[in-house]
């Protein structure tokens, strides 16, 4: 039996809540699930659990989600070679299959699963449905490495949000893997923090959530204890200078940046294995990750003193 300590603590973190549940009811969060999220059978419960949290208090939640692990596990295992330059996947033609039976077979499906556990209104989906993602063919860029050809790679040129609308309007919640088509049918395969990014902005999204395995952003690469609470688009852009956003936190931030210019007023990127790390961002001020904004004057006093 709970003692009467702990059972006023519980109380008085629901009483905390409270406000926040009023502010985000009815409104939609587009929240972005690594590979890595899925492959720990028991972060991965607790995560849709809290995603059923949101779902249950009245907040309309996108799932998107990457595959970057589990793909290149498939492709070693096929004897296919991975290439990864500047955080993002290159992709031939055997490498788009792998990536085609990954996101929309094995990972959308278990995603469902979990989903279903908790009684969750799932309804899985790619870029590819409805038109929902218009991408075409990304052309050989200039990279650290030279130029490259990222082969079967898709730039988003257009989001096209009816499906989800409506999914959402009728208590769904879509469940979305990061391939998108071209204008001949040509399957693309787009890093997922872009995708997110796209669809938060095309939703008029108040929040994009990434859930990565990184505690957030560092300022010191090899020192967590350097998270850095909040910063805003010139922080991100020092820190990019400072040679802080490398690897695939690079990606990640130029979503960020994506997504705030777009109008999405609020980007967080949270540990997916930190115990209800979702929930502690979405509810408290002080949060567990990264907070990024326009311009930090955006943020509350309590904010700017919990960070």
């Amino acid at each position: 039996m709970k003692d009467v300590g702990q059972r006023g603590a519980e109380v008085a973190a629901l009483k905390h809540a409270i406000p926040y549940v009023r502010m985000f009811k009815g409104k939609t969060f587009v929240v972005k699930l690594g590979g890595e999220t899925i492959a720990d059978e028991t972060r991965f419960r607790g995560l849709i659990e809290q995603v059923d949290a949101l779902h249950q208090v009245g907040v309309r939640v996108v799932l998107v989600h990457g595959g970057g692990p589990q793909s290149t596990a498939l492709a070693t295992a096929l004897g296919i070679p991975t290439r990864m330059v500047d955080g993002r996947r290159v992709t031939d033609e055997r490498n788009l299959e792998v990536s085609i039976m990954t996101l929309n077979g094995q990972l959308n499906t278990r995603i469902l699963g979990m989903c279903r556990a908790f009684g969750l209104p799932a309804v899985g989906l790619s870029g590819i449905d409805a038109g929902l993602v218009r991408a075409r063919k990304r052309p050989p860029i200039e990279t650290g490495e030279g130029e490259v050809d990222f082969g079967w790679v898709g730039d988003i040129q257009a989001i096209e949000p009816a499906i989800l609308a409506s999914l959402l309007e009728k208590g769904f919640l879509p469940v979305l893997s990061s391939l998108g088509a071209d204008e001949s049918g040509q399957v693309l395969n787009i890093n997922a923090d872009t995708v997110a990014a796209a669809l938060a902005v095309a939703l008029g999204a108040e929040k994009l959530i990434l859930v990565t395995g990184a505690p957030g952003i560092l300022e010191n690469l090899e020192d967590a204890r350097s998270l850095i609470s909040y910063t805003d688009l010139e922080g991100l852009a020092e820190l990019r200078e400072k040679g802080s956003l490398s690897g695939g936190m690079k990606p990640k931030a130029e979503a960020i940046e994506a997504a705030i210019r777009g109008g999405v007023k609020r980007v967080h990127l949270i540990p997916w294995n930190v115990q209800d790390s979702l929930l502690i961002e979405v509810f408290t001020n002080e949060g567990i990750g990264t907070l990024v904004v326009e311009d930090i004057d955006a943020l509350s006093d309590a904010e700017q003193a919990a960070g």
